[in-house]
């Protein structure tokens, strides 16, 4: 009986380290053989409150495969922190991640999120450009699922009364800023300026629309020292020297600059799709006032930095296949459909643009489709967060003290080389 209870005692050890090994937690049962059974969805904060709705007609279909919806707070520095710390402690608490576009190349690298199958989802017809943002090395990791591109808002009534244009380029929107927007009492243009990561998109944006880039082969080569991005970067810092795009503008994110524009106090803005209903609504200042255009570039239309976010599944979910087949279902022709009605968000089924009775409801469609089918993504790199900090410091600090693009780009090229060199 001895070398009975001393075998008994040996499996119960093996055992425990081996659910420690697959990230279950003390109480919770292994993963089941076929990887199906209950999972976990976690996801920034659901600002309309549309996504359990869809997620109840999972559950009533699925009972025995539910999935639970953890909502973490707004701040996407904060998302990602808490998605971080359960993935590197190999938990298996989050079966289905829904991460930002610009963290797909992150969370592979470091064997956080598995590949994915890609004949299992309707790829074909998504809108191009977005599939790009959800490989990594030539492999999907994840499945788009929201998407979203930079627009040009403009004070219509304003421009109308001057019987000009939108402007297509960086040179006709400078002109206007500069002798339209001071007639009306207006500032002539804003962004996202404030060090966070709506500042790197706008750099980004400036930097491909003049058709430079600031990293390249997976972000493991630098290239922001070429006349094309030095050409981008001086397009924001021209405009904050020569007082077009105004100094309190360097505090702006997204809601600090909509309010701006929807108070009345901007010509010209660069924001996501969201603000266009927003601007539109009643208590808005410039509702029937304004429209929406691609964002400009140096000759003509720019490139806009490719919102939104990517569906994965946890490489420790102990029900992978039901993770697998939720995100199918997420992405989905009629999920999507509920994701704009419902979530006021931008779908990546490519059909959903021209349907007649969505454009209707949406004006906004067809030139969000335009800016997502020359849009490019954020930026690619295995340590993206450390790069995205280093072009928000190093690009707020040259707004505000106006230093010259020559010294802006040195000092960039030299901190990102040091975060590669140590990829």
């Amino acid at each position: 009986m001895r070398w009975k209870r001393a075998a008994t005692r040996a499996l119960l050890v093996f055992s425990l380290l081996f659910a420690g090994n697959t990230g279950a937690r003390a109480g919770e049962p292994l993963g089941d053989p076929d990887g199906r059974g209950p999972i976990t969805l976690v996801t920034g904060g659901d600002l309309t409150g549309y996504l359990r709705g869809v997620l109840d007609g999972w559950n009533v279909h699925h009972p025995r495969e539910k999935v639970t919806l953890v909502e973490l707070p707004d701040a996407a520095d904060e998302v990602r922190a808490q998605m971080v710390t359960e993935l590197r402690s190999h938990s298996s608490r989050f079966d289905v991640l829904n991460i930002d576009v610009a963290w797909t190349s992150e969370f592979a690298a470091a064997g956080w999120i598995k590949p994915v199958d890609g004949a299992r989802f309707p790829l074909e017809r998504f809108l191009p450009p977005v599939v790009d943002t959800a490989t990594f090395r030539g492999r999907l990791y994840a499945v788009p699922y929201v998407t979203n591109a930079g627009l040009l808002y403009y004070r219509k009534d304003v421009l109308d009364r001057e019987g000009a244009r939108p402007p297509r380029t960086w040179a006709e929107l400078a002109r206007l800023a500069k002798t339209v927007a001071p007639k009306y009492g207006l500032d002539g243009y804003a962004g996202q300026f404030l060090p966070y990561e709506g500042l790197t998109a706008n750099v980004v944006e400036a930097v491909q629309s003049a058709g430079g880039s600031v990293l390249a082969g997976e972000g493991t080569r630098v290239t922001v020292d070429s006349p094309a991005a030095r050409r981008g970067l001086s397009f924001l810092l021209d405009g904050v020297r020569e007082g077009w795009i105004p100094q309190r503008a360097l505090a702006y994110k997204e809601e600090e600059s909509r309010t701006s524009f929807q108070d009345g106090h901007l010509l010209f803005l660069r924001n996501w799709p969201y603000a266009y209903a927003l601007a539109g609504g009643p208590s808005s200042k410039v509702a029937g006032k304004f429209g929406a255009v691609p964002l400009p570039g140096p000759d003509g239309p720019g490139a806009s930095a490719l919102g939104g976010s990517n569906l994965a599944v946890n490489a420790h979910s102990r029900h992978p296949e039901t993770a697998a087949e939720l995100i199918s279902y997420l992405t989905s022709e009629q999920v999507q459909r509920r994701v704009l009605t419902e979530g006021a968000l931008p779908p990546v089924w490519a059909d959903l643009y021209a349907d007649p009775q969505l454009v209707r409801r949406f004006p906004y469609l067809p030139t969000l489709k335009r800016a997502v089918l020359t849009a490019r993504p954020r930026l690619k790199s295995p340590r993206y967060d450390q790069v995205s900090l280093a072009v928000q410091a190093v690009v707020h600090d040259a707004l505000v003290h106006r230093l010259s693009t020559d010294a802006t780009v040195a000092r960039l090229e030299r901190e990102l080389r040091a975060i590669v060199s140590r990829g």
